[in-house]
């Protein structure tokens, strides 16, 4: 078993818009500082797997994947947010595929973790609309493919975006077998993710938002992944872990303020890992989501990796300069209230 494993968008410097957020030179600052460091020759490079129609119209809706290729083939936004060109709906397709791909791998103990390098992100997409820079919902397409496909029955999607997923949070809202934990920037892009928001019908219970005020920081990621995180995996016991791992915390961003670190993002999946590690025979799996400012995306994934492959933590950019705020703690009060924790 490899001690790790990547995915890499193949062609997607093709996808871009000039002046727009989400550019290739995301993948291409995380990409080289993982090669800088040795970490890219630790592991093999998953390829994508072609998704069948039966997974995608799980998750998204026969409109939208019919409407996707003609937006991307006349160069149309679909939202002022989210653009697409003609090299874009291939994009998405193999982006989506890598993304199971990579989980598909780790599920069958191939690699011991993963790291996918998804672009475009996929958090924000829902069922019938892609938003918010995303296209295809990566993450919610590679748990349908091991749920469908692989054999498993109980998944967790825990999201670190600053921004919350409310894409993924739409996709499994009523379901339960997928647990979805966010912890995000509030108020803040999409305008989701309010505590009392935790699923409907068969999946009440199995969505739980952790809304944290700008300058949380790593007080509040580490509360939040150390403790109550665990806690509630322990009830619902997955079999795997899938982390959509948007960088765009750290406080270095500038699309947010919660002034996270690279430690403290690597300190939250280390303890991920460990929960993995204990119960589920470690299967975890990190897909790619938002991240803006490069030296903070690559800080944060070279922690990120560090963490998965349980070496020590080495933060190059370390804490940032504001100090952050105890805002948090009223609401991880209430968290607790309402969870029973």
């Amino acid at each position: 078993m490899h001690p790790i494993a990547f995915t890499y968008p193949e062609g997607h410097q093709a996808h871009q818009q000039p002046g727009h957020a989400e550019r290739p030179e995301r993948i291409e600052a995380l990409q080289a500082a993982l090669q800088a460091a040795g970490y890219w020759a630790r592991g093999p490079l998953v390829p994508p797997i072609e998704l069948d129609s039966a997974v995608l119209t799980a998750i998204h809706t026969p409109h939208l994947l019919a409407s996707l290729p003609e937006y991307a083939q006349h160069q149309r936004p679909f939202d002022e947010d989210t653009y697409l060109n003609p090299a874009s709906w291939p994009l998405a397709q193999r982006t989506a595929g890598a993304a199971a791909g990579l989980a598909a791998a780790v599920w069958r103990r191939e690699a011991a973790g993963g790291l996918a390098l998804t672009r475009p992100p996929g958090h924000h997409a829902t069922p019938e609309r892609a938003m918010g820079f995303c296209i295809l919902n990566n993450i919610a397409l590679a748990a349908q493919h091991l749920l469908q496909h692989e054999g498993a029955q109980r998944l967790a999607i825990i999201d670190l975006d600053v921004h919350h997923g409310n894409g993924t949070q739409d996709i499994f809202y009523e379901r339960d077998d997928v647990l979805f934990i966010s912890s995000h920037q509030v108020p803040l892009y999409p305008g989701s993710g309010s505590l009392d928001e935790r699923g409907r019908g068969p999946g009440d219970g199995y969505t739980v938002n952790l809304p944290l005020p700008p300058g949380s920081g790593d007080a509040a990621f580490r509360v939040a992944y150390d403790e109550i995180v665990p806690s509630l995996l322990d009830r619902f016991l997955p079999e795997m872990l899938l982390v959509s791992l948007g960088l765009d915390a750290h406080w270095r961003d500038p699309l947010a303020e919660l002034r996270v670190s690279a430690a403290g993002y690597g300190a939250a999946v280390r303890s991920l890992q460990r929960w993995a590690s204990q119960h589920c025979g470690g299967r975890i799996a990190l897909i790619l989501e938002g991240g803006y400012d490069l030296d903070g995306l690559a800080a944060s994934s070279l922690c990120a990796v560090q963490a998965l492959l349980g070496e020590e933590i080495s933060d190059p950019l370390g804490p940032g300069p504001d100090l952050e705020s105890n805002d948090w703690q009223p609401v991880f009060d209430q968290v607790r209230r309402l969870w029973n924790l």
